[in-house]
């Protein structure tokens, strides 16, 4: 349905939009899209400001060029004058990889949040499916017939079957950010895709020893407890499983090889595995404490979907898709970094 784009400053999804707004046409903004190499930074804010407009609103980009033209309040309320055509939008943001997106917006959020000090973060783990709007009751769609294709059939336990993609996000819960994400065809297991996200937060230096990085039961297995405190010197709370043995889990804790590649047995380093183990083991056995907390990440997915059209996306390749759903979390990023950080302020985000 295509509702009429029409200004009202009382509205709370108007005010809510022009901060928005506001915060992407900055200065800040805008050195930090010429870093990443999306020039000109000018004509790069109008581009993503309008695109922002049609996620906001769940509209196609060529409805809000015709409002946009119409309407010469919703022109002073955008701040533009000279409009482009959706064919233009289009091909400007073609240029662009979708990397580049992606680091745009880990970019952008990380210029708007302060800088981490030096206590131990809080980082949740988790998945959702992003499904692309293909109507497959219509007509049978298999697997062979998705083989050249880049999206592929999923299962989500809330939802059922789909076709699309996975995407799997880390959000820092002190500072109520994204840190980073990962894009995954179909439905991948979850406790597959642990390591995965591990490495890519190192990649961006985001984790740091100590940090505690929780996530729910579908990344549960052995392998991600021994990984999580042996490679990455992080306290791995995954919440368990019914046939969940601690003593199993501890088992094969040792000290890691590293250590003994000196000479001598570096005693600071040995202190330190000890209480990472023993933190594991005591958080792990009050598990159930931490799933408030987790629970959080769930809220950022509803309102990224409900809010701002990753419910259903109209896009079909793995680069415009996750261009789409880079913008989606910068979105999600930018309204948690204007203050709607609590569980209620999310819900009812989530339900405008």
């Amino acid at each position: 349905m295509q509702i009429p784009l029409i200004v009202d400053n009382k509205d709370s999804k108007w005010i809510l939009l022009g901060k928005i707004l506001k915060v992407f046409g900055s200065r800040r903004i805008k050195q930090e899209m010429a870093r990443q190499g999306i020039k000109p930074a000018d004509k790069a804010g109008t581009m993503l400001r309008m695109t922002f407009i049609a996620m906001f609103f769940s509209q196609e980009i060529a409805y809000v060029v015709k409002e946009l033209k119409e309407r010469k309040k919703l022109r002073n309320f955008v701040k533009i004058q000279e409009i482009p055509s959706d064919k233009q939008i289009y091909r400007f943001l073609s240029r662009f990889s979708e990397e580049q997106f992606v680091s745009i917006t880990l970019g952008i959020l990380n210029s708007l949040c302060c800088r981490r000090g030096r206590n131990k973060a809080k980082i949740i783990v988790d998945s959702t499916d992003i499904q692309v709007d293909l109507n497959w009751f219509r007509r049978k769609i298999t697997k062979k017939n998705l083989e050249d294709k880049e999206f592929k059939w999923g299962y989500s336990p809330s939802k059922g079957y789909y076709i699309g993609y996975k995407l799997t996000l880390a959000v820092d819960y002190s500072k109520k950010k994204p840190l980073a994400f990962l894009m995954h065809q179909g439905s991948p297991n979850d406790a597959k895709l642990c390591l995965e996200i591990l490495k890519e937060l190192k990649r961006r230096r985001v984790i740091r020893n100590g940090d505690v990085v929780m996530s729910d039961k579908g990344y549960y297995s052995y392998d991600n407890y021994l990984i999580g405190i042996s490679r990455f010197k992080i306290v791995p709370l995954i919440f368990p499983k019914k046939n969940f043995k601690m003593n199993r889990a501890l088992d094969g804790m040792s000290y890691p090889l590293r250590l003994f590649y000196k000479k001598r047995l570096n005693k600071k380093n040995k202190f330190f595995f000890k209480r990472l183990v023993k933190e594991f083991e005591m958080k792990l056995e009050n598990w159930r404490k931490f799933k408030p907390v987790r629970s959080y990440i769930e809220d950022i997915f509803k309102v990224a979907k409900n809010s701002f059209s990753l419910d259903k996306i109209h896009r079909y390749t793995f680069r415009s898709v996750k261009k789409f759903v880079s913008l989606g979390v910068l979105l999600v990023g930018i309204v948690v970094l204007l203050g709607f950080d609590s569980k209620e302020e999310l819900q009812r985000l989530a339900e405008w």
